[in-house]
């Protein structure tokens, strides 16, 4: 039986995504579980997941071991590894894929975060990912840093279907659609069916109110302190309004004509790092259709148990939303330092996680190499 909050969530067209994968879900049963009661139709990766995954218990031991026998570097193990979870993960959603048209039963896989400043190594690699994987249901995901806007063009061009990760500003989002557009319109000029070509923008809420509220904290004004908690929805609403703004219109009609499905927003990052607010929020808030909402397991649940879901809370609200961004450059909020600090940390955090992997990786080779 499926959850009545997530059905209503579905109905109300948000996509459930879970934002998590590891050999042992996929062992176990686990995830085709989530897929059969949780309504979940998709999932997410990213270092931090897998760098978790392969830290915890025996699941890897074998194809480690096997690798080892190979001789397998450090680099090609992690590979190795990643790609498999995300091939058995995208077999898994087939079904979910063919019945969507392409548009769910996806499965994400990220480029090395180290290439965030590379725009070629990172068209290279994602390139070699999505041959490697070799399932039409993968998504490839390309950070949307100034070198990754190019990447992501080029991508699409080829005819692959590409998650764009770590959108923090609506500026940068609106060069993340450019950049799928332009992409598209490549890959027409290449002979690719555009129907086949499906994206994504992941737009990162909660991170957004946890340096905000940081900031304003600091500032400690009243007017500043009422201003706590609102920045991550009106941000992600200010970015559905960009959306809708932007797939419209005769350049994009064009596109439409000959097969193309327009890129989705994707509201990342929705768990809950303030237990101030309600463990729900950055579901039941951003209800909206069209859109993707990738979720931890724990939020999953908990939208499950007592979720909120009354329909679309998004539509018509970028007004308001202006407002309270006006509101918070008034209160002493610099709001371009905000979004460029969330883009630092976020590439280094996916940096130190796949140092962490790799490092996992390493002891794991060596210990079964004796």
């Amino acid at each position: 039986m499926s959850n009545p909050n997530l059905t209503a969530l579905s109905e109300a067209g948000v996509s459930i995504w879970l934002d998590d994968l590891s050999r042992e879900r996929l062992n176990t049963g686990n995830l085709a579980e989530l897929v059969a009661t949780k309504n979940v139709v998709g999932v997410t990766t990213n270092p931090t997941i897998f760098a978790s995954a392969l830290s915890k218990g025996e699941s890897y031991d074998e194809q480690v071991r096997e690798l080892a026998a190979r001789d397998a570097s450090t680099e090609a193990t992690v590979k190795e590894i990643t790609t498999t979870d995300v091939r058995v993960a995208c077999d898994l959603f087939r079904d979910v894929y063919a019945a969507t048209d392409g548009v769910d039963g996806r499965v994400s896989l990220e480029v090395d975060p180290r290439l965030a400043g590379d725009t070629e190594a990172t068209i290279a690699e994602a390139l070699d990912l999505w041959k490697t994987v070799d399932r039409p249901n993968l998504m490839v995901k390309i950070p949307a840093s100034l070198e990754g806007i190019p990447a992501i063009t080029k991508v699409i061009a080829e005819g692959v279907s590409v998650n764009v990760t770590l959108i923090f500003s609506v500026e940068r989002y609106r060069h993340v659609i450019e950049a799928f557009i332009a992409g598209l319109e490549q890959a027409k000029a290449n002979g690719h069916d555009l129907s086949t070509i499906h994206s994504v923008a992941s737009f990162f809420v909660s991170r957004v109110d946890t340096e905000i509220d940081k900031r304003l904290n600091a500032i400690g004004t009243p007017e500043a302190l009422a201003l706590r908690g609102q920045a991550a929805i009106a941000n992600a609403r200010l970015a559905y309004a960009a959306y809708e703004e932007a797939f419209a219109g005769d350049r994009w009609e064009a596109l439409v004509a000959a097969g193309a499905r327009a890129q989705r927003p994707l509201w990342a990052s929705t768990g809950v790092k303030d237990p101030a607010y309600s463990d729900t929020r950055y579901v039941d808030e951003l209800v909206v259709e069209n859109v993707v909402n990738t979720m931890p397991e724990k939020t999953l649940d908990a939208v499950a148990d007592h979720g909120n879901v009354v329909g679309d809370t998004v539509t018509g609200g970028a007004e308001e939303a202006q407002e309270v961004f006006d509101a918070l450059v008034e209160a002493g909020i610099d709001i371009d330092d905000v979004f460029v600090t969330l883009e630092t940390e976020g590439v280094e955090k996916f940096e130190k996680s796949w140092e962490e992997l790799l490092e996992t990786v390493t002891g794991q080779l060596d210990k079964a190499k004796g």
